[in-house]
């Protein structure tokens, strides 16, 4: 269980650092992150840690088929979740 925390934790803390990155690069007109790359982590668990960046950094808002599928990946792990601690 730790290990899993501990695990949650790192996800969430690269899904932060991120979301920083690709603003910053959206700034710089450099080489950004894949969206895909940011959905895995936020699929993976790293959803707060992507909602925290989004909110903070103002970073992928107001793009409405980014957030859908960013959606889809809160509700997904909401549903393991809820499963996980129902049976």
């Amino acid at each position: 269980m730790r290990a899993l925390a501990i695990g949650l934790l790192a996800l969430n803390l690269c899904a932060l650092a991120l979301y920083a990155w690709d603003k910053h690069a959206a700034h710089r007109g450099t080489r950004r992150v894949p969206e895909a790359r940011l959905h895995l982590l936020a699929l993976l668990g790293g959803w707060p840690g992507a909602w925290l960046g989004q909110r903070l950094f103002r970073h992928k808002t107001r793009k409405a088929a980014f957030q859908r599928r960013f959606t889809a990946c809160v509700a997904l792990n909401l549903a393991i979740l809820g499963f996980w601690l129902w049976r």
